[in-house]
């Protein structure tokens, strides 16, 4: 139960409607117990009419019994709605907070947690694992309530009418207790293999779809098939593993409740017959308290089994819940930035790899100024972007965003008012005009529509049936990858950003389309800061400021003209890219 201790925040928060719940549980119960007592009665009354005892009023008695039998059944009935309105109603409650704080958790934590575990285990945990756990706070809680409430009232009741009797009767209990102790200590080590494989499956599936035009192209499909029937069979011999376990738990408490009723019915009979018991109904009623229990101790091995689920839930929700963010806020208040940025003797190297990215870079951009990076595959001129994001944080040098260490900066401020355009263009599963308006969600249609023509998107929108409403499908597949691109573009402008990063956004769209773009962003980016990264000279070469990046390492700095009168990467670079342009 240790595990679970992280839920007694929310204990305590909705403390007052649990209270509630269980005392309406608790006269739920107390209501119907007094069923058996009126059946008992009941009998009592016919037993003695049969006996010639009682004759005139007999009907009146019957009936007044059944009247408070049948008010004793609708009250119970009613409190026992009652019950689940609340108690059942917490534990969604529960589990809407607990999902908001692994969701948040999620989002605070760095890009390295992300490479080291998968996407499909991270959704299983918040929704398979959480729905465990909702199962404890919920039915686990009311239901042992129930049976908590109805030992003690029911044994106590049996005990004062019949000591004999209900000794017997309760034989097979301690045997219960010791069989649930020793299979819920097997069903909580199964149970957490049955989440592991269960993470495993919606992992390999997040994968296969997300990467079906690969597995389509490449005609995989079979091996990709065989690979997750394994992986399924894996999983479904896991679950058989578990419910062979939870399969002993009906089985033995049924015989075990059976054994008992033997034991009312034979010993309560011959009490009856000695006249250690006076009235015949008192039988009546223990066989009817007994099947009263049948119910509550099943519910004991099911909640034992729940919990034992939960609690295995929660150590693989904890284990994500106590990962410390790498990247720390570790400024209150906002921070007004201009876009000043300078790199001293800054060098990265990336903790999963374990690959040095960038070696001793230093550079300045001022605020308004266009700063270009250019170089190899791998150099490092995304990492450099990263950075600025503070997506990553150094170890070795220092990043200084207006005159300020940036991790001296608030951290909601610096993101905010930077415009970031990925490599890898990411669109949501939503309409394209929201997908524009992810970068600044109060802006209005005019302002969409603005982005989009500086972005060169506009046209190809209109031409859809929907236009801006048009739904994208998963990463924006609906798309080609020039369009992708040029919405991301349209997102990061929109938002008027005071550092525009622009990581080789231009790489999926022809020359044209390119000189169009950059001519936009030449004027909606008067005043910011912005990095570009590319491939293509074609889209630095009017940027102020030109670095080379090769092996980490800034190997050329200077302007365009000044890099092209020098022997290097960049002046063959050029008249290379000039020779396939002349050429085509």
């Amino acid at each position: 139960m240790k595990e679970l201790q992280h839920l007694n925040k929310y204990f305590k928060k909705y403390r007052d409607k649990l209270l509630v719940g269980i005392a309406i549980t608790i006269l739920a119960k107390i209501f119907a117990l007094f069923t058996p007592r009126l059946i008992g009665q009941s009998i009592n009354i016919i037993v003695a009419k049969l006996n010639g005892e009682i004759d005139s009023t007999f009907k009146t008695d019957l009936a007044i019994n059944i009247l408070y039998l049948i008010g004793a059944a609708l009250i119970a009935g009613l409190f026992t709605f009652l019950k689940r309105q609340t108690i059942i109603n917490v534990s969604r409650y529960i589990e809407f907070d607990l999902k908001n704080e692994v969701y948040k958790q999620y989002q605070r934590l760095s890009l390295n947690f992300y490479k080291k575990n998968r996407t499909g285990d991270l959704m299983n945990r918040i929704s398979e694992d959480v729905g465990k756990v909702r199962m404890y706070v919920g039915p686990a809680i009311m239901y042992s309530i129930d049976t908590i409430t109805l030992f003690v009232i029911a044994l106590i009741y049996m005990f004062n009418r019949a000591p004999t009797l209900a000794l017997y009767t309760i034989i097979p209990l301690p045997i219960l207790s010791v069989t649930i102790y020793t299979l819920s200590k097997v069903i909580h080590k199964r149970s957490t293999i049955v989440q592991v494989y269960l993470s495993k499956l919606s992992a390999f599936a997040q994968e296969s779809f997300s990467g079906i035009s690969i597995i389509k192209a490449n005609g995989i499909e079979s091996q990709i098939n065989n690979a997750f029937e394994t992986l399924s069979t894996a999983s479904r011999q896991k679950h058989i593993d578990l419910t062979k376990v939870q399969a002993f738990f009906f089985p033995i408490m049924i015989l075990l409740i059976g054994a008992s009723n033997l034991l009312v019915i034979y010993v309560g009979g011959m009490q009856y017959i000695n006249g250690e018991i006076e009235k015949f109904g008192t039988i009546a009623e223990f066989i009817i308290y007994v099947n009263m229990l049948t119910w509550p101790v099943a519910a004991l091995g099911w909640v034992t089994s729940i919990v034992q689920e939960a609690e295995a839930s929660q150590k693989r929700i904890n284990e994500f819940l106590k990962v410390d963010p790498e990247i720390k806020n570790l400024v209150t208040t906002p921070t007004l930035i201009n876009g000043n940025i300078e790199f001293k003797n800054v060098s990265f190297t990336y903790e999963d790899t374990n690959i040095e990215a960038l070696k001793d870079i230093s550079f300045s951009i001022n605020q308004g100024e266009t700063l270009a990076i250019i170089g190899k595959t791998g150099s490092g001129k995304s990492t450099i972007l990263d950075l600025i994001g503070r997506l990553y944080d150094i170890k070795n040098g220092n990043i200084w965003i207006d005159n300020n260490s940036i991790k001296q900066i608030n951290l909601d401020s610096l993101r905010n008012s930077i415009g970031y355009v990925p490599q890898d263009a990411f669109l949501f599963s939503d309409s394209i005009k929201n997908n524009i308006k992810f970068g600044s969600v109060d802006a209005t249609d005019e302002d969409v529509v603005l982005a989009a023509k500086n972005a060169v998107v506009h046209k190809n929108i209109t031409k859809f049936v929907n236009g801006y409403d048009t739904i994208l499908g998963e990463r924006g597949i609906t798309l080609s990858g020039g369009q992708k691109q040029r919405v991301s573009i349209a997102r990061a402008i929109i938002k008027n950003p005071k550092i525009l990063l622009l990581d080789d956004c231009l790489s999926a769209v022809d020359t044209e389309t390119e000189e169009k773009i950059l001519n936009n962003l030449n004027k909606v980016s008067e005043g910011k800061t912005t990095i570009i990264v590319s491939h293509r000279v074609s889209s630095v070469k009017n940027a102020d400021k030109i670095i080379v990046l090769e092996g980490g390492r800034i190997v050329q700095k200077g302007s365009h003209n000044e890099l092209i009168n020098i022997d290097g990467y960049y002046k063959n670079l050029y008249y290379k890219q000039l020779s396939e342009t002349s050429n085509r």
